[in-house]
């Protein structure tokens, strides 16, 4: 278990991480999700020992690591852009860290072999990083971590630079390893649906505090700020006796019967994702538009310029604040 008690952190007289209470579960799966600049990469690297908090403590396990060198924490931290050893082969470079730690050499060829296994590269390992795909770069610098079978592994964007589908694949895989090795991942991310995907618990930062600390469904289904409800998925914020609340896309209802409607507008923009339709509607009377999703039904589809009413059921309204 790690606890980050009371922990800020100061650059040049600037506040980027606001005083910080956090427990993070033995063998969870904790992501922290924000925007560019909102000190989620910075609380990794306190945790690391890369970056000394201006106040507060870490802690693992009971033990006080504020104060260790990196080195010293039984930790390791995979990079976004991999940190290989050019001149080494995938082998040498998981064996690095070992051999620092002067183990036996049958260990660390042990501790190799179940390492390229977890992470599918066994006929990559007298391969160069040269040699090897940004994927399976990535594969060994996440192999190069779990060799030196840390209590937590952390993990700063690690698939950022990949492409898309490539980044999907390695996302389920980051996972299994995750289970199967049954340690804590703590996950840095900007991408929300890969914050979704992978967490345990999310936690959401911006402008160095955070937001909202929650399980994936939590984090979706009541949002406890008007940031967290339009970071994370798409969402309509509506304003009425003093008190703003948000209602999810697929909770809105289109109706051409605007006379018993709770809103009207005018239909802005269809747009055609596959399983779904969405609606783009300007409001009557109001600066906004809303977002509808739609199922595929047999009804007349909706034309842009037409008039409709939008409902909702009060159950579907999430309190963010007045």
């Amino acid at each position: 278990m790690i606890e980050l008690v009371d922990v800020q952190k100061n650059f040049a007289g600037q506040m980027v991480v606001h005083p910080l209470n956090l427990t993070i579960k033995e063998g969870e799966f904790l992501t922290l999700l924000g925007p560019s600049g909102c000190g989620k990469t910075t609380i990794l690297r306190m945790i690391a020992g890369f970056e000394q908090p201006t106040e507060g403590q870490i802690v693992l396990d009971g033990a006080d690591l504020t104060a260790l060198p990196p080195n010293r924490r039984d930790l390791n931290l995979v990079f976004q852009h991999y940190a290989l050893f050019p001149h080494m082969t995938v082998e040498d470079n998981i064996a690095f860290g070992l051999k620092m730690k002067k183990l036996p050499q049958a260990e660390i060829k042990q501790r190799i072999e179940e390492a390229v296994a977890m992470t599918q590269l066994t006929p990559l390992v007298k391969r160069y990083p040269h040699q090897l795909s940004g994927g399976q770069q990535q594969r060994v610098a996440i192999a190069r971590a779990i060799a030196n079978k840390p209590k937590v592994l952390l993990l700063d964007e690690p698939l950022g630079a990949l492409d898309l589908q490539l980044r999907k694949n390695l996302q389920s895989e980051l996972k299994q390893l995750q289970r199967s090795l049954g340690i804590t991942f703590v996950y840095v991310t900007h991408d929300q649906e890969e914050a979704m995907m992978l967490s345990d618990r999310i936690v959401i930062m911006n402008n160095g505090q955070v937001e909202q600390i929650g399980t994936p469904r939590e984090i979706y289904a009541t949002p406890a700020t008007l940031f967290a409800a339009t970071f994370v998925g798409e969402n309509n914020i509506f304003s009425q006796d003093g008190r703003l609340f948000a209602v999810r896309p697929e909770k809105l209802k289109a109706t051409r019967d605007t006379d018993a409607a709770k809103r009207t507008g005018v239909v802005q923009d269809v747009l055609y994702l596959g399983s779904i339709h969405k609606l783009v509607v300007q409001l009557d009377g109001e600066p906004m538009t809303v977002t509808i999703a739609l199922d595929f039904t047999d009804e007349r589809p909706w034309e842009i310029g037409e008039k409709l009413g939008v409902n909702w059921g009060s159950q579907d309204e999430v309190n963010i604040g007045a």
